[in-house]
């Protein structure tokens, strides 16, 4: 396993510049009201075109939200080509049709063709959506890069390897332990009888348990291998990315989002059973209608158990992302120039996200693009960039470092990670 240096290595630059900093809080300029347009105009004319128009689309989005981030007082531009947008989601919908006509025509072997060859490729479509998304990004003139080789994907891409390991070893280890689900799988495939139930022991239960727990791990090593390639290999001019997060801090991350999960269940479960038992109550009052109205407490409280329980990941994914967000953002820098610290609360974000989730539900979906760019406004505006130096004197030096273009057509068309 390769680990990523903790730090980017200085840039020419930090050996002359001035040690004055200035404070730049990164602005929003945008409303909900100016998105709105932006959003109901894609929304109606990708219904109309069954979906064709989503490259436009998403261009449109990001030209919005890239215009109005303000860093130092100057705007995001996004200048991807619209050809390549258009050729990546084109190739996308091809592979996507020969896929389910390869899967509804039975056709085995190429379902997991295909499946093998997604999984190869799944880094070099995340190495091609980073150098689509920086190389398409500029700032007073400067073209963000992704300078990370191919082979640096694929090392930093060996958990989503060690995951089908993992998986191959928990299905050989449940044969092992259980000699009738081998039997019952063989039975099924020859169609000689219908496979009985296999016996499941605890042993085969402690084996599932440590398959989804490795899993989890790896995912997470997966996230931070991926965000900390590329902060490491983004690169201004001849100046890179700065990291300090280490992998436990991911871990802490995802432990405190588990147990804000578990405590939203536990409160919901409780508010169920608080109201089933004031309805209960209540029908046991009205002894002459008992029985309609039992019918229809039970069908709602079904419903609004389920409905509940659904909701009850919202808090904690949304608390997840602004701890996530405050880790990354405070611990970042670009080389020795620039640095930038987040005070996004996560209380108030995860209030917020509550607050917007339930408007969109009570709208049917029309206040989505308010709820989008409230959100984009609090994680942008609680970050401040430091820069060593001033502004203008560093863009400059930049301006005069500022390399060629490093990204191929084929790998700009494969990248489709986009905002919207």
């Amino acid at each position: 396993m390769s680990q990523v240096p903790s730090d980017g290595a200085a840039g020419p630059m930090s050996t002359f510049m001035p040690m004055n900093i200035d404070a730049h809080p990164l602005e929003f300029t945008g409303s909900g009201g100016e998105y709105f347009r932006v959003w109901i105009v894609n929304v109606l004319l990708s219904i109309v075109t069954l979906g064709i128009y989503t490259p436009w689309a998403r261009r449109r989005t990001a030209q919005y939200f890239y215009s109005h981030t303000l860093v130092a007082g100057s705007p995001l531009e996004f200048t991807a080509q619209q050809r390549k947008m258009v050729m990546g989601f084109v190739l996308l919908m091809l592979l996507t049709i020969a896929y389910n006509l390869a899967a509804n025509t039975g056709q085995d072997t190429a379902v997991g063709l295909f499946l093998l060859g997604g999984a190869l490729l799944a880094p070099f479509i995340w190495g091609s959506a980073m150098r689509f998304r920086l190389g398409a990004t500029r700032w007073r003139g400067l073209r963000l890069q992704f300078t990370a080789s191919w082979k640096e994907v694929y090392v930093a891409s060996w958990p989503v390897f060690a995951l089908a390991l993992v998986w191959f070893g928990v299905f050989f280890g449940m044969q092992m332990l259980s000699p009738e689900l081998a039997d019952a799988l063989q039975a099924a495939e020859d169609e000689v009888r219908k496979p009985s139930m296999p016996s499941f022991t605890p042993a085969m239960g402690g084996l599932l348990l440590l398959g989804l727990v490795l899993s989890v791990l790896c995912f997470i090593r997966l996230e931070y291998n991926y965000k900390s390639l590329l902060v490491l290999k983004a690169q201004v001019g001849a100046e890179r990315g700065r990291w300090k997060p280490v992998y436990m801090d991911f871990v802490k991350v995802w432990l405190a989002t588990v147990a804000v999960f578990i405590l939203c269940v536990v409160g919901i479960a409780v508010l169920i059973g608080v109201l089933a038992g004031s309805s209960i109550a209540l029908v046991a009052s009205q002894s002459n209608r008992l029985g309609l109205w039992m019918f229809v407490v039970i069908i709602v409280s079904i419903v609004a158990g389920i409905f509940l329980l659904i909701l009850a990941s919202a808090p904690a994914r949304a608390y997840r992302e602004a701890r996530m967000f405050q880790l990354l953002w405070s611990n970042i820098g670009v080389s020795h120039v620039a640095r930038f610290k987040c005070q996004l609360k996560s209380g108030r974000y995860v209030g917020l996200r509550i607050k917007n989730m339930l408007l969109t539900l009570l709208t049917l979906g029309l206040y989505r693009p308010f709820a989008r760019v409230s959100e984009y406004r609090m994680k942008l505006e609680s970050v401040t960039l430091h820069v060593k130096g001033g502004v203008n004197q560093v863009a400059g030096a930049m301006a005069r470092q500022q390399q060629g273009g490093l990204g191929d057509a084929l790998a700009d068309a494969a990248g489709l990670d986009l905002i919207g």
